[in-house]
């Protein structure tokens, strides 16, 4: 009991901490897989937005991809006009695409997935990888 009097602030910090990770996975954080992705594109007619950096993006994208970096994605014009279409956002890990997924649904899609490990886990699938600057 002492422990926990002399350190109520480290405990406060890690219980804090542990909520905030258990509400982003419930919340579906973690985001669609690369088979999931592969379904919502083939079936759904997704459309995939990378935002990742132009260099990173002619390194590796996924095939239609269309590039939209995150810091010029709110005047890109490379977005679809129809709102109600479902997009798949990735990027190189994930990160961005999720910060890039919080700003499209501001705008107004409504069906917004993000692809959980972004790139690294496509290629960690063993999916086709298009390179240059056009998917």
């Amino acid at each position: 009991m002492q422990f926990v009097i002399e350190n109520w602030m480290l405990i406060l910090v890690a219980v804090v901490s542990g909520a905030l990770l258990l509400r982003g996975s419930l919340q579906g954080g973690s985001g669609v897989s690369p088979a999931e992705a592969v379904r919502l594109m083939n079936h759904e007619k997704a459309t995939v937005i990378d935002v990742c950096e132009p260099a990173e993006f002619e390194q590796g994208h996924i095939g239609g991809a269309r590039s939209v970096p995150l810091g010029s994605l709110d005047e890109a014009k490379g977005l679809p006009s129809n709102k109600a279409l479902p997009l798949l956002v990735t990027c190189a890990s994930g990160a961005r695409a999720q910060r890039a997924a919080a700003t499209l649904r501001k705008q107004g899609y409504q069906d917004v997935r993000v692809m959980a490990g972004g790139m690294r886990a496509w290629r960690e699938a063993s999916l086709p990888v298009v390179t240059g600057a056009k998917g």
